[in-house]
């Protein structure tokens, strides 16, 4: 399990850009839950606490063997399915979605843990069966294997966690290595099925999507008919802080309830009213820094395995990062998914810093040393 690393390959540039995305969040998040900056600070504290602690947890994960983490993965596929199934009997209900367990006094979300599960899962999973990945009943088997927690986490209701689990299958498939052949049919079976969708979310005697999917859908394709206004307000937000933004706490979305939750779905909201353009800049920027760091690393791997985990790893962080952006600037349909790293919720930051863990790890086993 722990062997003696060289730790000169160490990545200590990557834990710096997680240590300044989280303390960019810290910042916004008490900027978005305060008032004033004498206000109430729970939220913000709470945040900084569970950095702490998932930044210990972060660094005792990449001491731990990568390869040996694999050796359970179906005891972690299992894991997940529990914690998933738990929700339905002993979830609770915030906000009219059961997405939230409390065990031994503490409360964390299990579909956000079951991102990086499913990642570790996958990854070995593939890799163990690579010679069959153009085989069609193996893929017949992955897909069965991703819908069963796919479809746990979306009856909570969570759509957008549920999609990036399919985001994450399809990455690891593509750097595996899969035959163009499926990705062209994959396509040509997805447009339609895309379209069909949307009219079937139109008919008034639907039963698959819940009323509120069924608005925030129609809203971005039929503005003209339905309510706007979250969308509205985060646009104006945005624009507001022009090139410097208004300062910490002299924005209006906390002020004056204009968003509900700024601290999780419209942080970036939050940040571009009181930091303006340049502060939206060096979020975005850190961003992309973790991501082509870990693909560097990824590049630099010394199997299939770790390829496949930080891939995998890539694939949540660009797609939670394009949802979340594309949410609060309006050019895609609102939808719930946290900023990775900077919105607020320790049960997504305890997965992220797990996530960062053990590519750190498999940075200690790659091919080169970067000084």
């Amino acid at each position: 399990m722990f062997r003696n690393y060289n730790f000169k390959k160490y990545d200590i540039f990557l834990i710096l850009i997680v240590i300044a995305l989280v303390s960019c969040g810290i910042i916004a998040i008490g900027s978005a839950t305060q008032i004033n900056s004498t206000g109430n600070t729970q939220f913000r504290d709470k945040q900084m606490y569970g950095f702490i602690f998932t930044l210990v947890l972060m660094i005792i994960v990449s001491l731990i063997n990568y390869h040996f983490i694999g050796k359970f993965y179906w005891l972690i596929y299992a894991f997940n399915i529990i914690l998933l199934v738990a929700v339905k009997f002993i979830g609770v209900n915030t906000n009219n979605a059961v997405r939230w367990i409390i065990i031994a006094g503490i409360r964390f979300q299990p579909s956000e843990l079951s991102k990086i599960m499913m990642v570790i899962f996958l990854a070995r999973f593939i890799d163990k069966n690579i010679d069959k990945i153009n085989n069609l009943l193996f893929l017949i088997k992955l897909g069965i294997l991703v819908i069963i927690p796919t479809i746990l986490i979306y009856k909570q209701p969570d759509l957008s966690t549920s999609l990036v689990l399919i985001v994450i299958l399809i990455v690891m498939l593509f750097v595996a290595g899969i035959s163009y052949k499926y990705v062209l049919a994959a396509l040509i079976i997805a447009v339609p099925i895309l379209f069909g969708t949307v009219w079937y979310m139109q008919q008034p005697d639907q039963t698959i999507f819940s009323n509120h999917q069924v608005e925030r859908i129609l809203s971005f394709l039929y503005p003209e008919k339905y309510d706007t206004y979250q969308t509205d307000n985060s646009i104006q937000a945005i624009g507001s802080g022009q090139l410097n933004g208004k300062g910490l706490y002299q924005g209006t979305i906390n002020k004056y309830n204009y968003l509900p939750e700024p601290q999780t779905d419209f942080i970036f909201s939050i940040i571009g009213e009181e930091a303006g353009f340049i502060g939206c800049s060096i979020v975005l920027l850190l961003l992309l820094l973790l991501i082509i760091k870990c693909l560097w690393i990824a590049k630099d791997s010394i199997d299939l395995f770790g390829m496949l985990i930080i891939s995998g790893f890539v694939a949540i962080i660009s797609f939670q990062t394009f949802v979340n952006v594309g949410v609060a600037t309006g050019i895609i349909p609102n939808t719930g998914i946290p900023l990775p790293f900077i919105s607020n919720g320790l049960s997504s930051l305890l997965s992220n810093m797990i996530g960062i863990g053990v590519i750190l790890n498999i940075s200690l086993h790659r091919k080169t040393t970067y000084y």
